[in-house]
C-alpha cells in the first residue's frame, strides 16, 4: 500500500511538472523574405518586449542596404500560434521618385515563421486611388 502510494505521488508530481510546449520563435535575427519590395530586403531584429510579457516580441525591421529605405519597429502578440504586428511605414508604397505611407499588419506562424504582410495607404501612385495589397513572406533564421 506505501509502494502505491508514492507510486501515485510520482506519477501525480511527474505530469504536473512536465514542460509544456510553447509555440514560440527564439529570439534573434531573420531575413524577411518577400516579393513585395524586390530593390530592398530587410533584417527583422527580433528581441523579447518584457519580461514580464513572453508571448510579445519587439520586432525592429533594418532595412538592407542600409538608409535606402525607412526602418521601422514594433511589437508582435502572439495567439493561438501567430504573431501579429501592426506598424506605421512611411514609404510603404514606394513609387518611381517618391514614397507614400501605409500600415501594415504583419501575421505568421510561430513555428512555420511563413505568414503575410497586409498593406493599407490612402493613395497610390501617380494620385491613384487607396487600397489594401497582401504580400507572402517567409521568416529565415539568419
Amino acid at each position: 500500500m506505501k509502494s502505491l502510494a508514492l507510486s501515485f505521488a510520482l506519477t501525480t508530481a511527474a505530469i504536473a511538472l512536465t514542460p509544456v510546449a510553447h509555440a514560440e520563435m527564439q529570439i534573434g535575427n531573420y531575413a524577411l523574405e518577400t516579393p513585395r519590395d524586390p530593390g530592398h530586403a530587410w533584417i527583422w531584429v527580433i528581441r523579447g518586449c518584457t519580461p514580464s510579457a513572453p508571448a510579445c516580441l519587439h520586432v525592429q525591421a533594418v532595412p538592407q542596404p542600409n538608409g535606402q529605405a525607412a526602418p521601422y519597429d514594433g511589437n508582435a502578440q502572439l495567439v493561438n500560434g501567430r504573431y501579429t504586428m501592426s506598424v506605421d511605414v512611411p514609404d510603404g508604397v514606394r513609387c518611381v521618385v517618391y514614397f507614400l505611407p501605409s500600415h501594415d499588419t504583419y501575421t505568421w506562424d510561430a513555428v512555420t515563421l511563413a505568414g503575410s504582410v497586409e498593406s493599407t495607404f490612402d493613395a497610390s501612385c501617380g494620385g491613384g486611388p487607396g487600397g489594401t495589397v497582401t504580400y507572402p513572406f517567409q521568416l529565415v533564421r539568419w
